[in-house]
Formats: C-alpha cells, sequence, structure tokens
C-alpha cells in the first residue's frame, strides 16, 4: 500500500485525475480488442475457408485462402497494438528525459501502477 501511494504521487501534474481513465485503456479496452479481434478474425478466416472447401470451387478455394491470410496478418498487427504504441510513445518521450514525471508519457507508462 505504500508503495502505491509513493508510486501516485510521483505521477501526478499533467495526468491528475486522468490515472483512471488511462488504467481502464490500457489494461482493459487494450487487452480485449487484443484477444477478441484476432481470434475473431482467425474464426471468420477458418469459417470462409471450410464454406470454400466445402463448395468444392477452386477459385472461391484461392479467394479464400487469400482472405484467410489477409486476416492473419490483420490479426497479428491488432495483437500488436499495445507494443506498438508503448514503442510509440517511448520514443516521442525521448527527449523530454527521465526525471519528468509531469509527462503524458509518464502517465501511460505508470498506468498500471495506480490503484493497484
Amino acid at each position: 500500500m505504500l508503495g502505491t501511494m509513493k508510486n501516485v504521487g510521483q505521477v501526478g501534474g499533467a495526468c491528475d485525475g486522468l490515472e483512471p481513465v488511462i488504467k481502464i485503456i490500457r489494461d482493459g479496452v487494450l487487452k480485449y480488442i487484443c484477444i477478441l479481434i484476432p481470434i475473431g478474425l482467425l474464426l471468420f478466416g477458418v469459417f470462409d475457408l471450410g464454406k470454400a472447401v466445402i463448395a468444392s470451387d477452386e477459385k472461391e478455394v484461392k479467394a479464400a485462402q487469400s482472405r484467410l491470410i489477409k486476416r492473419v496478418i490483420y490479426a497479428v498487427l491488432v495483437f500488436l497494438v499495445p507494443q506498438i504504441v508503448s514503442l510509440i510513445m517511448n520514443v516521442v518521450a525521448i527527449g523530454v528525459g527521465d526525471e519528468d514525471t509531469t509527462s503524458w508519457a509518464s502517465c501511460w507508462n505508470n498506468a498500471y501502477i495506480v490503484n493497484k
């Protein structure tokens, strides 16, 4: 509990009052998006491919394979969204310096610590 209070004091500044919102986005919304959307894309791709195979139409099977490959690529990209966002935020915040605890990058990076 004491460590949590210490970290809350460090975040402060630019993200006063935004910690719960950032926590919901980072730990809630992004997690569900990164899990459910790729699973849905893969299931729809497999379903389309199975439907084409059952129809026994070679042209339809090739089109379904192409759609499945695109959906797998999209699923991987969606799965990597949090890592990409964190990387971009860290690259943009490089000029700020590590000692600045009021930057938006500090809010994003420390959001998982708040309210644990």
